[in-house]
Formats: structure tokens, sequence, C-alpha cells
């Protein structure tokens, strides 16, 4: 008959995969739950158990978790892309925020000169004897401005 007290806690996701017993004193227990077998998986698979071990134990317990969400995220990444792994994932992004600032850029000039066609009394570039407000664009510039305060220099 097996005791009581081998149900209370099931062994962490790690001591699981490593078919181990789960000790009181896991350094891996908080970090990878018995839910998520995939995690520790993909983790020891690129970096195997005994370096994260360590790596866990040099470094200060504030800052294990957000190490171990770091190794799992590159974990991940290293497993659908072997070769850049999560910088490939940085890249990509890269590439679509200069498309994405191309493209507002691109629809703020249309906005100016919309704006210009249907309301030549704008006086953008003169002096009108009053501030006006571009709500975040400059007539010199086509890249949006999220600070009102800094294209109000320009406007006046």
């Amino acid at each position: 008959m097996a005791s009581s007290s081998s149900y209370s806690n099931p062994p962490c996701a790690a001591c699981k995969f490593l078919r181990r017993k789960c000790l009181p004193g896991c350094i891996f227990a908080p970090y990878f739950p018995p839910e998520e077998p995939q995690k520790f998986a993909n983790v020891h698979k690129i970096f195997g158990a005994s370096n994260v071990s360590k790596l866990l134990n040099e470094i200060q317990p504030h800052q294990r978790e957000d190490a171990v969400n770091s190794l799992a995220y590159e974990a991940e990444a290293r497993m659908k892309d072997p070769v850049y792994g999560c910088v490939g994932a940085i890249s990509v992004l890269q590439r679509q925020v200069i498309r994405l600032q191309k493209e507002l850029d691109a629809t703020n000039a249309d906005l100016m000169r919309y704006a210009s066609n249907t309301n030549p009394n704008l006086g953008y570039g003169r002096s009108t004897g009053f501030h006006q407000t571009n709500y975040g664009f400059s007539p010199n510039t086509t890249i949006w401005n999220n600070n009102p305060d800094q294209a109000a220099d320009d406007d006046i």
C-alpha cells in the first residue's frame, strides 16, 4: 500500500521529465510546474538540465523567474528556428516596424495633401498672428509626432 504523502505533491515538470523524485527544495519546482511539461522539455533540449540548474543557483532568487522565462522563450524560438532563434523573430518584427513606419509616413503625407487641398487658407508656414494646432503633424515633415508640444514650434 502506498503512503498518502506520495500523492500530496506531484513532481515538477523537470523532475518528471528527468524521472527523479522531486524533493521539497527542488530548484526547478517553482518555475516548471507539472502542468507545463513542454516548457521544461524545450529548455532541457536546448540548454541542458545541468546548465539550467547551475544558472538558477548562481543568480539571485528574485531574478530566477525572469531567467527561466527568457530561457523558455529562447528555447521555444530555437525549436522553431534552430539557426537564428529569437534573433530571427526580432528581425521579423523590426522589418515589420520599418514597413509600418513607411506606411504611416505615406498616410500622413496623404493627409497633409488632403488637408491643404480642401482648405487652402490653413496658413502653414506663414505667420497668422495666432497659434494653429495641427494635431501632432508638422507641415515640414510627414512623420507622426505623438507630442503636440514638440510640433508647436514648427506651426507658428
